[in-house]
């Protein structure tokens, strides 16, 4: 029957939905919070790029020896 194709695929439906609503309470919820974070979150969050390191030349190695 066409009826019970329906109802599995709302019910499917249903379950993503309830997946996603979960998701989302637990990124919102809270603040900031003391210790390490969730694994959910660190995968979730981007990394700075790195800050580049300033080099010595010849001119400036005479002034950081006195």
């Amino acid at each position: 029957m066409e009826l019970a194709k329906v109802l599995t695929q709302l019910r499917a439906e249903l379950k993503d939905l309830d997946a996603a609503i979960a998701c989302l309470e637990r990124i919102e919820g809270g603040g900031r919070r003391r210790g390490r974070p969730p694994a959910y979150l660190v995968s979730a969050k981007r990394s700075r790029p790195k800050r580049k390191r300033r080099t010595s030349n010849a001119a400036g190695s005479p002034k950081m020896r006195d």
